[in-house]
C-alpha cells in the first residue's frame, strides 16, 4: 500500500499544471541540498579539530555536549518557519477500503525523510567517526550517535504537533524563549544542565532508550491527533467562523489608495499565509545582530553595508516579491472593475515603504553599536525605499505563479509564488546596494562617509524619479496582464 500512494504522490506531482515549475524548483532545492549538506560534513569532521586547537586540554566530546542543546533548540526553530510539512489528498481516499492507520502511518514516515533529520546525519557521523579514529570507545560513540538522531526525529514529530495545534506552539514558544532567557541574562546555566545530560547518555550508552522512547512517544502523539481527526464529515463540513471587523478608516486620508491599502491590511490580518510572512519579516531587524557583535567584520564594511540593507528589508523582500500574487485567488475580479493599474501598485509600494520606514524606527536600538552602524542602516533605509521598492514591483510582473492565502505553509520555504525568475531579481536588490558602497569608499581611501553618502542619494534619487518608474512597471504588468489571469486560472 505504502508503494501505491507513492505512485500516486508522483501521478500528482507529473500531471500537475505546474510541472514544469515544480520541477526546476526541485533541481534548485537538489543543489541547494548538495551545497549545505557538503558544508555539514565539512564542519562534521572539523569541529573536533576545531576545539582541540581552540581550547586545548579539554575533551572534544564534552563541550560539544555542553552546547548541544542550542544545537537542538536552533534545529527546532529553523525547522518551524521552513520545513515543509507533508501534504496529500486524503479526501478520495476516505471513502475507499483503506485503513485510516495506513494513510497516516504513510504520512508522518513522510516526515520523517525530510532534509532536516539528514542535517545532523551529515554532521554528527562525520564526527563520531573522527572520535573513533582518535580512540573513544566504540560502544560509546555508537549508541550517543543514535541518541542525537533519536533527538532529531523527536524534533521533527514535534515540530508537527507545534503547526498542528497553537497550544503545543505556545507551551514550546515558552519553553524556548525560557531557556534563552536564563543562559543569557546569567541566571541559571541551562547549557551546564544539558550537558550534564548529554554527557550522561555518552558515558551510559544504555541510555539510548530514553531519547528513543521519547521519539516513539511522540510519534504516537502524532498519530493520536491525527487519528481522531481523520473523518470525512471533518474534511467536508464548512466552519462557521465570527468575522471581526476593525475600523480602517484613517486611511481614507490616503483618497483612491485607501481601498487597495485596506483590503491589504485585511488580508494581512485574516490570512495565514501573509500573516506568517510578516511575522517572519521581523526576524530580519535581528540580522545586524550576526554582524555588528563580530570584531571581525569592522575591517570588511561591504559586509556590514550588506546587513543593513536586511535590517529594514524583511517585509519587502519577503512580502513584496509575491506581488501580485497575494490576489491571486481573486484577481480576474480585480482586472474585470473600473480601476486604475497604476493606483493598484502604487497602493502596494505604499505599503512597502511604510513598512521599510516602521523597520528603520526599530531599529533604533542599534545606535548601540556606533552612529556609523546606525548611519548605514539609515543609508540601507533609503536605497530600499529609493530602488529596491522599484525593483521588487518590476519582479512582480514576471511572477504567475498564484499562492493560497489560508494554507498554512512555511514563510521561508513555500515555493507557491516562487520561480527561478526570483532570483535573478533578487542579485540587483543584494548586490548594487553593496557596489554603491563600497566603490566610493574605495575611490576617496577607505571614506566610509563617502559610501554611506553615496548609497542613501541614491535611494532619494530613485525617490526622485518615483513616477517615472511606477509608469513602466505599469506598462510591463499591463503588457501582461491576461498571461497573469491566465496563469492564476490554473489549478
Amino acid at each position: 500500500m505504502i508503494k501505491k500512494f507513492l505512485s500516486l504522490q508522483w501521478k500528482e506531482f507529473a500531471r500537475s499544471a505546474s510541472f514544469q515549475k515544480g520541477v526546476a524548483i526541485k533541481i534548485l532545492l537538489f543543489f541547494a541540498a548538495l551545497y549545505f549538506g557538503g558544508m555539514a560534513i565539512f564542519l562534521g569532521t572539523g569541529i573536533y579539530f576545531i576545539i582541540k586547537k581552540a581550547l586545548p586540554g579539554q575533551d572534544p566530546m564534552v563541550i560539544v555536549n555542553n552546547f548541544l542543546i542550542f544545537w537542538f533548540m536552533l534545529d527546532l526553530i529553523i525547522r518551524y518557519f521552513m520545513q515543509q510539512m507533508p501534504v496529500m489528498n486524503i479526501k478520495p481516499l476516505m471513502v475507499v477500503p483503506i485503513k485510516q492507520k495506513t494513510i497516516i502511518h504513510f504520512l508522518l514516515g513522510k516526515t520523517m525523510i525530510s532534509f532536516f533529520n539528514f542535517i545532523p546525519l551529515f554532521i554528527f557521523l562525520p564526527y563520531s567517526i573522527v572520535l573513533l579514529f582518535h580512540g573513544y570507545a566504540p560502544l560509546h560513540v555508537i549508541f550517543w550517535f543514535l541518541s542525537v538522531l533519536a533527538i532529531t526525529q523527536s524534533l521533527n514529530f514535534l515540530n508537527v504537533l507545534v503547526n498542528k495545534s497553537n497550544t503545543v506552539f505556545y507551551i514550546v514558544l515558552a519553553l524556548l524563549v525560557l531557556l534563552g532567557a536564563l543562559e543569557y541574562f546569567q541566571v541559571y546555566k541551562v547549557s551546564e544542565l544539558f550537558g550534564v545530560v548529554f554527557n550522561g547518555i555518552y558515558n551510559h550508552p544504555y541510555l539510548v532508550i530514553v531519547p528513543m522512547a521519547l521519539a516513539g512517544f511522540l510519534y504516537y502523539l502524532n498519530f493520536d491527533y491525527l487519528n481522531k481527526r481523520f473523518y470525512l464529515d471533518n474534511a467536508i463540513s464548512k466552519k462557521i467562523k465570527e468575522v471581526k471587523t476593525s475600523d480602517l478608516s484613517w486611511m481614507d486620508r490616503f483618497g483612491k489608495l485607501a481601498t487597495f491599502l485596506k483590503n491589504d491590511v485585511r488580508m494581512i490580518w485574516r490570512n495565514k499565509r501573509p500573516r506568517q510572512v510578516l511575522m517572519a519579516s521581523a526576524f530580519f531587524l535581528f540580522y545586524g545582530l550576526f554582524f555588528f557583535t563580530q570584531k571581525a567584520y569592522d575591517d570588511m564594511p561591504a559586509m556590514v553595508a550588506f546587513a543593513s540593507i536586511f535590517i529594514t528589508a524583511g517585509f519587502l523582500f519577503s512580502f513584496g516579491q509575491l506581488v501580485p500574487s497575494w490576489d491571486s485567488e481573486h484577481y480576474k475580479m480585480l482586472m474585470s472593475q473600473n480601476i486604475s493599474y497604476r493606483k493598484y501598485l502604487e497602493s502596494k509600494w505604499y505599503l512597502m515603504v511604510l513598512a521599510v520606514f516602521i523597520s528603520f524606527l526599530l531599529s533604533t536600538p542599534y545606535i548601540y553599536f556606533g552612529w556609523d552602524k546606525y548611519a548605514m542602516i539609515a543609508a540601507g533605509a533609503s536605497f530600499n525605499i529609493g530602488i529596491n521598492s522599484f525593483v521588487t514591483l518590476f519582479g512582480g510582473a514576471l511572477n504567475r505563479v498564484p499562492v493560497k492565502l489560508n494554507e498554512k505553509a512555511k514563510a521561508f520555504s513555500n515555493t507557491q509564488g516562487f520561480n527561478p525568475t526570483q532570483l535573478l531579481i533578487a542579485l540587483p536588490k543584494m548586490l548594487l546596494p553593496v557596489l554603491l558602497f563600497y566603490i566610493p569608499y574605495l575611490i576617496t581611501g577607505y571614506n566610509l562617509n563617502a559610501g554611506i553618502i553615496t548609497l542613501a542619494a541614491s535611494g532619494l534619487v530613485g525617490l526622485a524619479f518615483r513616477n517615472f518608474f511606477l509608469n513602466q512597471i505599469e506598462k510591463v504588468y499591463q503588457k501582461g496582464k491576461y498571461k497573469t489571469i491566465e496563469a492564476f486560472g490554473e489549478k
